[in-house]
């Protein structure tokens, strides 16, 4: 065992692990604190009838989007709980938004989600809107699996980010085969 603090190699991208492949978190204590923000999107498949269940507002558990868009705000902010080597951050912005996938793909019946989460500080947001989203499509799965098992989440991935040091990122600005999915 080692007692001093493990600091990222050049023999590994992974910035988790040490030298000696062991798993620490990293320090961000000489980094400049910037505004940060990311953006995570996701959606849910679904039979017809339960879309129209949620969108009528008649659930027997009450409002879905309601309640989800609240599970997604609480994720956001227990992200480093739910996620060992997280830094726990003080959020300074998270919204969750929802909306009919037929609007965004023509045929599709289910719910688009969309998380943006914000700070200033150190390190980035991307895992706090990642589980964002996350949490909130669980939850609309939650709240109608008694009508609807076969409910399905699909393509949960950071749509953008901003500030820090490595800048913009959005994966429709890179290569397909680097974004690791179709377009």
């Amino acid at each position: 065992m080692t007692s001093k603090t493990p600091e990222a190699t050049a023999t590994s991208p992974l910035t988790h692990f040490d030298a000696q492949g062991q798993a620490h978190m990293v320090d961000v204590g000489a980094k400049a604190a910037t505004h940060r923000i990311a953006v995570a999107t996701g959606r849910i498949e679904m039979q017809p009838e339960t879309l129209a269940l949620i969108e009528s507002g008649t659930a027997k558990k009450g409002d879905v989007l309601g309640i989800a868009r609240i599970a997604g705000i609480m994720a956001a902010k227990k992200t480093s709980d739910l996620i060992p080597l997280c830094h726990p951050l003080a959020l300074t912005r998270v919204a969750i938004e929802f909306e009919a996938a037929s609007a965004r793909t023509e045929g599709a019946c289910g719910i688009f989600c969309s998380a943006t989460v914000e700070t200033v500080g150190q390190t980035g947001v991307e895992m706090e809107a990642l589980t964002a989203v996350q949490i909130a499509l669980l939850t609309i799965y939650d709240m109608c699996k008694a009508v609807d098992r076969g409910m399905v989440v699909r393509d949960v991935m950071v749509a953008e980010k901003h500030g820090g040091k490595s800048g913009s990122f959005s994966p429709d600005k890179m290569p397909t085969s680097a974004a690791g999915h179709e377009p």
